[in-house]
């Protein structure tokens, strides 16, 4: 069965597939190779993708995007409330999660950010489905190689939630390391260091990659918040001070205006990457004040400059624990949208000693590449070219239990090779505990209240005895998606209890998944209704305007009654396709009938006008 490699971005989201010993990477209905990785609702219709972004400016509240950037967290992350001062849409408080507010024809709905992530993964598979012409159940999707626990799982989720059975969640730097390793067909060992900022998250990986084969993470750093939109954002802030200033007018709470600012900016990011200069043009941006101005290059490396340095600490990070020097590095090799900016190229390049950077691989599609061969790989494809490939991924972030006095106790460093399995002893605290708890958690910090809670276990039936005594190994085990198994078991009495940290308090249960899966198809069916709706209004149109110059003639030679006839049902067909709000399917189609009725008898009654008959009324000839 064919198994496609999902890049879902921040930003934007890619796909592709292996086939006939090659990846392609699949362009969408709009022939783009990527889509935006955005949802919009509107009073009539759900947009995904393009159609979504190209309408963001004029439906900034209820247009959705960096979902990925609220997925697995806490509504009272740091995080989460800066990002919520810059977002147009509203973010809702719901439980201690994090939810999207709009309005859906003319509803007030609310979304988690895995629904909305599974919209994005349902128009990625979409487009799958229709370039290869059947149905894709299978897929793998790449995460950031920083995302924690709870992260992942929802990740997971929100393929499951857009009918994607997912075989694996892979690293997105590990990703581009297959796309790098496959593509260059490699001999001897190398140590290569992926370099992966894209729109929303910064990763650093180091693997040593063995004649093309066998791909082993050493270590990985990065950071789950860093990435082009904070530096499209820099801009916004800068312009809207520059506008403040030069029109004496503040715009920072117009939506509709930040949104528009918002695209120009990304626009001048983009181009400040290949020349010295960019404009910003936009008439009537605010109380119909035009808006022209221009930033260099210099000023744009300013603002940002923080943010662009900062991208060096995990770079450091990820050499040291992979303990290499920066001699060892044989490759560096850029992946991401943002790696096309000079100054990070720069700085990459002056840590790196002056070593020369690779840009052979397509930066924004390396990830969904590299996503496709794995998916490849576990689907048993046989192809020559990557039946030997062996990936070994690490832990991002070390796991262990909380003792007493709230201390982490580690049993798997971060980057571990994983799958991996670690055990550890522990026993009771006070005499006759019958009963024990272990929380736990991932995180580098020495106290648990500063790392992240993934759970809790708990091992009851503890015969009676002094403190101390009761031998209990607690066992973590994590699977090749990253996701953690732990068990507890007295090893005096053989009593075990076990947990799949899947099931911790931050994941949707089981009974939300599948409404959402039910919710899904619903929104879909819906979208499918709307297309239908848009297709035959479209055919209806199409067919009056491309009849209209000979109707128009026919009409002058008809008797005023048959004209007024005519003129009704043209004047009724102009009408509904004016409107703004779409009518069923059926209204357009009965039309359309009707039109080409109209069409057929006129032919008719020129036919019998031009050899000499009668025949005055349309109404007295009937189409067979």
């Amino acid at each position: 069965m064919t198994s496609i490699g999902i890049d879902l971005g921040t930003t934007y989201s890619c796909v592709g597939v292996f086939q006939h010993g090659k990846v392609e990477i699949i362009g969408n209905d709009q022939g783009n190779r990527t889509t935006p990785s955005y949802v919009a609702f509107t009073s009539s219709e759900r947009l995904i993708g393009d159609a979504a972004k190209n309408q963001a400016a004029l439906n900034p509240l209820y247009t959705l995007y960096d979902a990925k950037r609220l997925i697995g967290r806490k509504f009272a992350d740091d995080t989460v409330q800066r990002d919520m001062k810059h977002w147009p849409f509203k973010v809702i408080d719901d439980g201690g999660k994090p939810k999207f507010q709009v309005k859906y024809k003319h509803e007030t709905k609310v979304f988690r950010p895995e629904e909305i992530s599974s919209m994005v993964l349902t128009k990625m598979k979409e487009t799958a489905e229709a370039y290869l012409g059947k149905t894709i159940i299978n897929a793998v999707i790449t995460v950031p190689a920083y995302f924690n626990d709870s992260q992942r799982l929802a990740t997971k989720d929100a393929g499951t939630i857009a009918g994607l059975n997912v075989l694996r969640i892979i690293n997105e730097p590990t990703a581009a390391a297959l796309a790098y390793g496959l593509d260059k067909y490699l001999s001897g060992e190398k140590n290569v260091l992926i370099f992966d900022l894209g729109g929303g998250t910064f990763d650093v990986s180091i693997l040593t990659i063995d004649e093309g084969s066998l791909f082993e993470v050493k270590s990985t750093s990065g950071d789950t918040h860093l990435g082009g939109a904070d530096f499209d954002q820099r801009l916004v802030d800068y312009f809207v001070k520059e506008f403040r200033k030069k029109n004496k007018k503040d715009m920072s709470k117009n939506a509709k205006a930040i949104g528009r600012l918002r695209n120009s900016c990304e626009r001048a990011k983009r181009t400040l990457s290949s020349t010295t200069v960019a404009s910003i043009e936009i008439d009537s941006l605010f109380d119909g004040v035009d808006f022209y101005t221009n930033i260099s290059r210099a000023k744009f490396e300013d603002l940002c400059a923080d943010l662009f340095k900062s991208t060096m600490d995990p770079v450091k990070k990820a050499l040291k624990d992979a303990k290499m020097d920066k001699k060892q590095i044989n490759e560096i090799v850029l992946v991401g949208g943002s790696t096309r900016i000079p100054k990070i190229q720069k700085l990459l390049q002056e840590f790196m000693n002056g070593r020369e950077l690779n840009k052979s691989i397509n930066p924004d599609e390396a990830v969904a590449y590299g996503a496709a061969v794995q998916a490849a790989i576990l689907s048993g494809d046989k192809s020559e070219i990557i039946k030997n490939v062996l990936l070994v991924d690490v832990t991002p972030l070390s796991l262990g239990v909380e003792t007493i006095g709230g201390e982490m106790n580690i049993l798997i460093p971060r980057n571990t090779k994983i799958p991996a399995e670690a055990r550890g002893m522990f026993t009771t605290y006070y005499d006759n505990q019958t009963r024990v708890y272990f929380d736990v958690y991932e995180g580098e910090r020495p106290l648990t209240k500063d790392n992240n809670l993934l759970g809790d276990i708990e091992l009851s039936d503890i015969p009676p005895a002094k403190m101390e005594v009761p031998d209990i190994e607690i066992t973590f085990s994590i699977d090749a998606d990253g996701i953690m198994n732990v068990s507890a078991e007295d090893k005096h009495t053989g009593n075990s209890n076990q947990i799949t940290i899947s099931n911790n308090r931050d994941r949707l249960s089981q009974s939300e998944i599948v409404r959402l899966v039910h919710e899904a198809e619903m929104y879909k069916e819906e979208d499918s209704k709307q297309l239908e709706k848009v297709a035959s209004r479209n055919k209806l149109d199409s067919y009056v305007y491309s009849v209209k110059p000979s109707l128009e003639g026919a009409v002058q030679k008809l008797a005023p009654k048959n004209k007024e006839l005519v003129n009704k049902v043209y004047d009724e067909v102009v009408n509904l396709l004016e409107k703004i709000d779409l009518e069923e399917k059926e209204v357009y189609e009965k039309k359309l009938a009707e039109v080409e009725n109209i069409c057929y008898l006129l032919t008719i009654k020129m036919n019998v006008a031009s050899v000499g008959g009668g025949g005055d009324n349309l109404s007295t000839v009937s189409r067979s």
